[in-house]
């Protein structure tokens, strides 16, 4: 179970996956997170503020501040937390019922971006993914929309690629299904 700390983290990051950037002011406002601050407005309200500044201090937001009020934005980095926190969250329950497609993700990072390759195969694991070969991940599981986003948010154009497809031949078939318990 998730502490109301990384609760607060997780709706924070969600809400600014939204969009460009949210007011800070608004990220306080009850109907924003969907929370109730009735009972306890006030520790409510420090416990936003102190998450969201863990968020900035961990790299995983930003403020810019302007004339008016400062805004939040999330980060790149941001963003791989917030995929690793749905991910391991309670209600990302894997489908038990295969839908015949397989999900193949070819991944190849050059050495220079080593972390955000260990961060990519974390999330495939995850993801209930196995590496096949080298670079080449398979999973029955329906995350590519999870991953595509990733793609287009790391800017991963041709060093990620996701094929989703029910063709595969009988030999491999075999291997995937023992790997995956399929029948």
């Amino acid at each position: 179970m998730s502490s109301p700390k990384e609760k607060y983290s997780k709706k924070i990051l969600k809400k600014l996956a939204e969009r460009p950037a949210v007011s800070v002011e608004k990220l306080k406002d009850k109907d924003v997170l969907g929370h109730s601050t009735v009972t306890g407005e006030a520790k409510t309200s420090y416990a936003l503020a102190r998450a969201l500044k863990n968020l900035v201090e961990g790299g995983y937001a930003e403020i810019h501040a302007t004339e008016r009020q400062n805004y939040a934005k999330i980060t790149a980095h941001g963003k791989t937390k917030l995929n690793t926190m749905i991910l391991e969250s309670e209600d990302a329950l894997v489908p038990q019922i295969w839908d015949g497609f397989w999900r193949i993700i070819l991944l190849d990072l050059p050495e220079s971006r080593k972390s955000e390759r260990e961060s990519l195969r974390y999330l495939l694991k995850k993801a209930g993914f196995v590496c096949l070969k080298n670079s080449a991940w398979i999973s029955p599981y329906p995350f590519e929309h999870l991953f595509t986003n990733i793609k287009k948010d790391l800017g991963l154009t041709t060093e990620m690629m996701i094929i989703v497809t029910q063709f595969i031949d009988e030999e491999t078939k075999k291997i995937l299904f023992e790997t995956f318990g399929k029948n």
